[in-house]
């Protein structure tokens, strides 16, 4: 991945690769060149396949890290292209056209982290969270807890459990 990487680099400002595996390599894209990147890395790299769309909410720093994760099938190569978004309106442009596949991960990201993709098909629709009228659920500053005492009621009878006491006790009964 390093000889990909130094040749990429060539071509657009990449940040810095970082290798988990053999396999496996992270490359930080800025934002105004991520499209450019994926049809280089398709059309010329045989990057193939959109194996993942996905996001993380890096709140400390005030920013959505999108994870687009390639795969070059004939080597079994995973190349992820991080792109760093603003989370005050966060907006990202849409690769369905690049690959069609991109369209439903967007819809999600929309709908569970508030991000935009402008021209994305039926991104502005329901998709998982029918009748949501709160945050984004994936958003680390949604109250999941505040959440749930405010619209399902506690049930009789129920008890909650120290996750590790409980398993303390289910594992080692009489104290062991």
């Amino acid at each position: 991945m390093r000889e990909l990487h130094s040749k990429l680099k060539n071509l657009f400002p990449l940040g810095e690769l970082t290798e988990q595996r053999q396999d496996l390599a992270f490359i930080t894209v800025p934002q105004e060149h991520l499209r450019s990147l994926l049809l280089h890395l398709r059309d010329r790299e045989g990057f193939t396949h959109l194996v993942l769309l996905t996001a993380v909410d890096w709140i400390e720093d005030n920013i959505f890290q999108l994870t687009y994760l390639l795969t070059r099938c004939k080597e079994q190569r995973t190349l992820g292209l991080r792109v760093m978004l603003p989370r005050d309106a966060a907006t990202m442009q849409s690769i369905h056209d690049i690959w069609p596949t991109a369209a439903t991960y967007q819809r999600e990201l929309r709908e569970m982290f508030g991000i935009a993709f402008p021209d994305s098909p039926r991104v502005n629709e329901e998709f998982i969270l029918e009748g949501w009228n709160d945050i984004p659920p994936y958003r680390r500053d949604f109250d999941t807890l505040k959440y749930a005492e405010e619209n399902y009621s506690q049930r009789p009878g129920r008890v909650t459990h120290d996750p590790a006491e409980h398993m303390k006790q289910k594992l080692y009964p009489g104290g062991n």
